[in-house]
């Protein structure tokens, strides 16, 4: 699938970020409680309920969710951003069909992903990226 998110030679950087500031990473959190098993959203939410705790209040979360919406043969796995898989999915489609981040940003908002409109907002303007 084609997509609008782009994978600039600057996404190191972002790399560096997120696994700098990530809450994930010093959360002590056993590494099965952040892939839910369940594929239904509202299961897989609260099969994730301690990893998704960890990431309301993780410094780079909205990075941290652009990074899983850029690099999808990994970031369609486990938490990323506060979000299950199916909820980034969801997300994902919303941008790369052509909605619109505002549509994008009201999606992520009811996931409870606060201050995503830049991210949104940047990952759907910038030019499209096989």
């Amino acid at each position: 699938m084609a997509s609008n998110l782009p994978a600039p030679a600057t996404d190191y950087r972002l790399w560096a970020r997120v696994t700098r500031y990530a809450g994930c990473a010093g959360s002590g959190l056993d590494p099965d409680e952040w892939f839910p098993v369940s594929i239904e959203p509202v299961t897989a939410r609260h099969e994730a309920a301690a990893a998704i705790a960890i990431c309301a209040t993780c410094p780079v979360r909205a990075q941290c969710l652009e990074l899983s919406l850029r690099h999808w043969d990994i970031g369609q796995h486990g938490i990323w951003g506060g979000l299950v898989p199916a909820d980034r999915a969801r997300l994902r489609r919303l941008l790369s069909t052509g909605h619109g981040w505002r549509r994008g940003t009201t999606v992520a908002a009811s996931e409870g992903v606060a201050a995503m409109s830049p991210v949104l907002r940047r990952a759907v303007e910038s030019p499209d990226v096989p």
